[in-house]
C-alpha cells in the first residue's frame, strides 16, 4: 500500500474530505481506524484512534499518515517508521502556520494562510482544537486586506474584532473559560499643542479651516495628533512646522489634559508644549489652516473665548508663569530601562542654577 505526500493549502473542503476519506478508509481496514464526531466544528474531519501491528510502514516520501489520540487526525514527517502499538501524531499540514507568544498564546502567521477560504475554515477549526489540547490561551489572527473574505469564517468560529488599520484587521479568540485576559485595543489618542513665542512677546497662532461652532473665530495655538512611533516632543515640532512653516526647538511640556469619551469613545491625552522659534516667516498649510500669524501675547490672552473658558485660561496662566520663571515644566530625558532594554523619553522637572526662580507648582 502506497501513500503520496500532499498539501491541503490550496484544496477545498470537499477535496480535503474526499482525499481524507479515501486515505483513512484504507487505514481503517488495515489498522482499525474509527471515526469520531467528538468536536463540533463547522467543517473538518476528525478521527479517533487505531492500533497498529508491529510491522513498520513507510510511504515513498518518508511521510507517515496516522491519527490523533482521541480528538483529531494528524500528519507528520517520520525519519523511518512507526513501531509499537499506539502513536499520537498531528496533522501538521492541517494546522495553521503560527508561533507562540510569551504569554501562552498563539499568533497565526498571516503570510502562511491558505488561499482557499474553504481550506481556511477547516484548518482553523482543526487548529483551535489542537491549541486547546495544548493548553494555549489567546489566539491572535491578523487578516490582511486582500484576505478580508476570511473574516466572516473566523467570526463564525468565535473570533472577535480587536482593532483595524488601513491594511489589516486583527481578531482574537480566548480559549480558557472565564474572562478574556488579552489586552484591549489602545484606549487613548494622544494630541499635542505648540506654544511658540518670539522675542517680541508674540505668540504663533492659527485659525483652522474646519472647527466646531464653539471655537469659530478663535486664534489658537497649533495642535495635532502624535503619529505612531513618534515622540511627544518631535510631534509638537512637526505639527507647528506643518501648519505654519515655522521651525522650532522643544523646551518643555508645561501641562497636559486628560478627558474621556472623545473620538470613537476613546480617551484623549493632550500635551501642551513650550517651543522656541528658530524662524519667523509663516507658510500656511492650505489643507487644514485658514490663517496664521504672530499675535501679541496680551491680545491672545484677551480673546473672549480664552477668558470665558476655564481650561484655556488656566493653560495661558501656566504659560505666562513659565515665562516669568515662576513655574517649571517637564523636560525630556533619554533613559534606558533594564526591563526592556529600550530607550525611553522620561519627562520630569529640572531646576538649573541659571533658572533658580523657576519653581514647580
Amino acid at each position: 500500500m502506497e501513500l503520496k505526500s500532499f498539501s491541503y493549502n490550496s484544496m477545498s473542503t470537499f477535496e480535503i474530505a474526499k482525499s481524507s476519506s479515501t486515505l483513512f478508509s484504507n487505514f481503517r481496514h488495515k489498522f482499525g481506524v474509527t471515526y469520531s464526531n467528538q468536536f463540533n466544528c463547522n467543517r473538518g474531519l476528525f478521527l479517533k484512534s487505531y492500533s497498529a501491528s508491529d510491522e513498520s510502514y513507510l510511504t515513498d516520501k518518508g511521510v507517515v499518515y496516522s491519527v490523533g489520540s482521541d480528538d483529531f487526525a494528524a500528519l507528520t514527517t517520520s525519519s523511518n517508521s512507526i513501531n509499537g502499538s499506539t502513536s499520537s501524531l498531528y496533522y501538521r499540514n492541517l494546522i495553521l502556520g503560527a508561533f507562540d507568544d510569551e504569554y501562552g498564546g498563539v499568533v497565526i502567521d498571516p503570510n502562511r494562510l491558505p488561499q482557499n477560504s474553504y481550506a481556511f475554515a477547516s484548518m482553523l477549526c482543526l487548529s483551535l482544537s489542537h491549541w486547546k489540547k495544548l493548553g494555549k490561551k489567546g489566539i491572535w489572527l491578523k487578516l490582511p486586506l486582500e484576505k478580508s473574505d476570511l473574516v466572516p469564517i473566523a467570526v463564525k468560529e468565535g473570533f472577535e474584532y480587536h482593532h483595524a488599520q488601513p491594511g489589516y484587521v486583527m481578531l482574537t479568540y480566548w480559549i480558557p473559560e472565564g474572562p478574556c485576559m488579552l489586552p484591549a485595543n489602545a484606549s487613548h489618542q494622544v494630541g499635542i499643542g505648540g506654544f511658540v513665542i518670539n522675542d517680541n512677546n508674540e505668540v504663533l497662532v492659527v485659525q483652522e479651516k474646519h472647527c466646531s461652532p464653539a471655537t469659530l473665530g478663535l486664534w489658537k495655538i497649533p495642535t495635532g495628533f502624535i503619529h505612531e512611533a513618534e515622540e511627544i516632543y518631535t510631534g509638537a515640532v512637526r505639527e507647528v512646522k506643518e501648519e505654519t512653516g515655522i521651525d522650532t526647538d522643544f523646551i518643555e511640556v508645561i501641562a497636559f489634559r486628560h478627558v474621556h469619551n472623545v473620538a470613537f469613545e476613546k480617551s484623549d491625552l493632550f500635551f501642551i508644549c513650550m517651543l522656541k522659534p528658530l524662524s519667523s516667516s509663516i507658510t500656511v498649510d492650505d489643507h487644514e489652516i485658514e490663517a496664521a500669524k504672530w499675535m501679541p501675547l496680551v491680545e491672545f490672552v484677551e480673546q473672549p473665548l480664552i477668558q470665558e473658558d476655564s481650561m484655556f485660561k488656566k493653560i495661558v496662566d501656566i504659560f505666562i508663569a513659565r515665562l516669568g520663571k515662576r513655574y517649571c515644566g517637564l523636560s525630556t530625558h533619554q533613559v534606558v530601562s533594564n526591563f526592556d532594554g529600550k530607550i525611553s523619553s522620561l519627562y520630569y522637572n529640572v531646576i538649573d542654577n541659571d533658572d533658580a526662580n523657576c519653581v514647580g507648582k
